[in-house]
């Protein structure tokens, strides 16, 4: 099995950053893209950021030159730095990671979500 735990969310004030992190552990052989998506009450789940592991990155448009998305692969890790907070970006933040994991002779591609974490931006 696999689990993505996330770290990181908090309340902070306009203009604020927070820095979330999200931590992949079990049956891993490797781990293709990584990202972050959140949720905010009444809306759709929407993209934030994705990174390959090549390290190519991916924005929405609403968070462009505001958040970095970063990993560490030695650690199966990605993280989000959040600058520049808004009161818009206040929402759960879920982590999710395309594993590839070992299923007798064959890697298999699988998806995981993280169980989310709350970010509240206050104006």
């Amino acid at each position: 099995q696999v689990q993505l735990v996330e770290s990181g969310g908090g309340l902070v004030q306009a203009g604020g950053s927070l820095r979330l992190s999200c931590a992949a552990s079990g049956n891993i052989a490797a781990i293709n893209a990584m990202g972050w998506y959140r949720q905010a009450p009444g809306k759709e789940r929407e993209l934030v950021a994705t990174i390959t592991r090549s390290l190519m990155t991916n924005y929405a448009d609403s968070v462009k030159g505001r958040f970095t998305i970063s990993r560490d692969n030695a650690k199966n890790t990605v993280y989000l730095q959040m600058d520049s907070l808004k009161p818009d970006d206040t929402a759960a933040y879920f982590c999710n990671s395309n594993v590839l994991r070992q299923v007798g002779g064959a890697l298999i591609p699988i998806t995981y979500w993280g169980q989310g974490t709350q970010v509240t931006v206050s104006s």
